[in-house]
């Protein structure tokens, strides 16, 4: 089979797969990979309105003893937009680069995931794929629900490279070792609805949220680390939806979202949140959800064998960081140690989506390269 990725890239892109995606796209993952030895399982997990979403584990075992490497992401992709040059699912080469949607982010990866895997002898060592269909989505039944069959089945990668879109200007230039956590807070103050005129005969709820905000708004949740960025808060929200202007509203209610570090949990912030919400309004509701908890992988065996991948292949020094968005990471992490890297984000998400095609050859060269070291030096 050719090691080439670009045509397993043109392949996954002509099959749309808005989040959450099933079937095509996983057809063409499948078809990919069965011919190289692959034990191919896919799964639909969830309901509406989270679900259903398609999951896909594949498996390739290797000699008694040796490593299994893990290749980890997703099919899934954003809407595309309106305003694209060329259809945003039809691959479109033009020039030196490669267009469509889920190019980088990150089909791509994916496709260079396979060609990786084609050119390692199949004894060498343990290679999976696990590849989930909702990763832009609420993620509830993507690689959560993998990670449990997983489980079911005994399968225990000793390292995992999660494919996303970590160069920023050329190839290879960074290498994510964590991610901080992510958690939303909805804050709802009831009152008394009522006249203005009137304002004994009702309660206004707009006070007692200006004042949580400001309470909330003074905190300073650390400094940073030698790894991350301080941790913030942020006011996304604020809703009183009330048209009429001789009317005290009957609720006011915000939304925060907090970015945290690794000196922080998501359940504590929420409770800390929660605190100075009912010292201010005791009757109010606090919902807070937890996207992922901050991790880190400190710098060791596996991102030294990313880097020196790197390196080898491009000539690039990686620059270690945490910083960004979350990404599927944030549930991996409990299962070995784990690093994310892949093509250069530039277009990740926007119209005309696309990639050099020499980056996707070098990404697949990497990946080959971050194989074989893992194989042999473990030997």
């Amino acid at each position: 089979m050719s090691h080439d990725p670009l045509p397993i890239a043109q392949a996954l892109i002509a099959a749309p797969s808005i989040t959450p995606a099933t079937g095509a796209v996983f057809d063409v993952l499948a078809a990919a990979l069965a011919p190289l030895g692959f034990t191919v399982e896919r799964f639909v997990d969830g309901m509406e309105p989270d679900g259903p979403v398609e999951n896909l584990l594949a498996v390739r075992h290797g000699a008694p003893g040796t490593p299994h490497f893990g290749f980890a992401g997703h099919l899934d992709v954003v809407p595309p937009g309106a305003g694209w040059t060329s259809d945003a699912f039809v691959p479109e080469l033009r020039g030196d680069l490669l267009y469509g949607r889920g190019a980088v982010d990150m089909k791509g990866s994916i496709a260079a995931f396979v060609s990786a895997a084609a050119a390692m002898p199949a004894d060498a060592g343990t290679i999976s794929l696990i590849i989930t269909g909702d990763e832009e989505g609420p993620a509830i039944f993507g690689t959560r629900a993998l990670m449990d069959h997983m489980a079911a089945r005994g399968i225990h990668p000793d390292m995992i490279v999660v494919g996303e879109p970590t160069s920023v200007h050329r190839l290879g230039d960074m290498v994510k070792i964590g991610r901080r956590g992510s958690v939303n807070i909805w804050i709802d103050v009831p009152g008394v609805q009522g006249h203005v005129a009137y304002p004994h005969l009702a309660a206004n709820p707009i006070p007692k949220l200006v004042a949580i905000l400001a309470d909330i708004g003074a905190i300073t949740l650390d400094s940073g680390n030698d790894w991350f960025q301080p941790s913030n808060i942020e006011v996304t929200d604020i809703e009183v939806g009330n048209p009429a202007t001789n009317v005290i509203p009957a609720h006011a209610r915000a939304r925060l979202s907090i970015r945290f570090n690794d000196q922080h949990q998501g359940t504590a912030l929420v409770a800390r949140v929660e605190a100075i919400v009912k010292a201010h309004a005791p009757d109010a509701a606090v919902l807070g959800k937890i996207s992922g908890e901050a991790f880190l992988t400190p710098p060791g065996a596996l991102s030294a064998l990313v880097c020196d991948a790197i390196q080898a292949e491009t000539g690039v020094t990686a620059q270690l960081s945490t910083t960004g968005g979350t990404s599927d990471a944030r549930f991996l992490h409990k299962l070995c140690p784990v690093v994310e890297f892949g093509l250069c984000n530039a277009t990740m998400h926007k119209l005309d989506e696309a990639v050099a095609v020499a980056d996707l050859t070098a990404l697949a060269a990497i990946y080959q390269r971050i194989l074989r070291s893992a194989f042999t030096r473990a030997a």
